[in-house]
């Protein structure tokens, strides 16, 4: 049975690795290695690419972390979670909505949605 829970906290915990080398830890570990994301603001193909949109995050938005609103769900290999990125208290103002595709219990798609985005974010 595969844990929704377990992967969208590792999904989550990768976005919030500050570190680039646990980031690319951690993909290893998790993401298959032709794993795709995307959504409507950027994409990335493969560890690296991905590393780098994770990256370019962080520094866009350096006293922001990311967090699960409320549980994960899924079938088979489908896994849906949604989340914000904001400041440690407080309501996040970014909030999303994406949905993983799973190979052999590692993440091989994300195809990511915008929930809601502030004017100038």
């Amino acid at each position: 049975m595969t844990d929704f829970a377990g992967i969208a906290e590792s999904y989550i915990a990768l976005w919030n690795a500050r570190e680039p080398k646990e980031r690319r830890a951690l993909l290893a570990r998790q993401w298959t290695a032709d794993s795709t994301y995307v959504d409507p603001l950027m994409r990335g193909e493969g560890h690296d690419g991905i590393e780098a949109l994770i990256a370019g995050v962080q520094q866009r938005f350096p006293d922001f972390r990311f967090r699960l609103l409320g549980p994960a769900n899924g079938h088979g290999d489908h896994v849906r979670f949604s989340w914000s990125l904001g400041p440690e208290t407080g309501d996040g103002p970014i909030q999303g909505t994406d949905f993983v595709e799973l190979a052999d219990g590692r993440i091989r798609r994300v195809t990511g949605f915008l929930d809601k985005v502030p004017e100038g974010a």
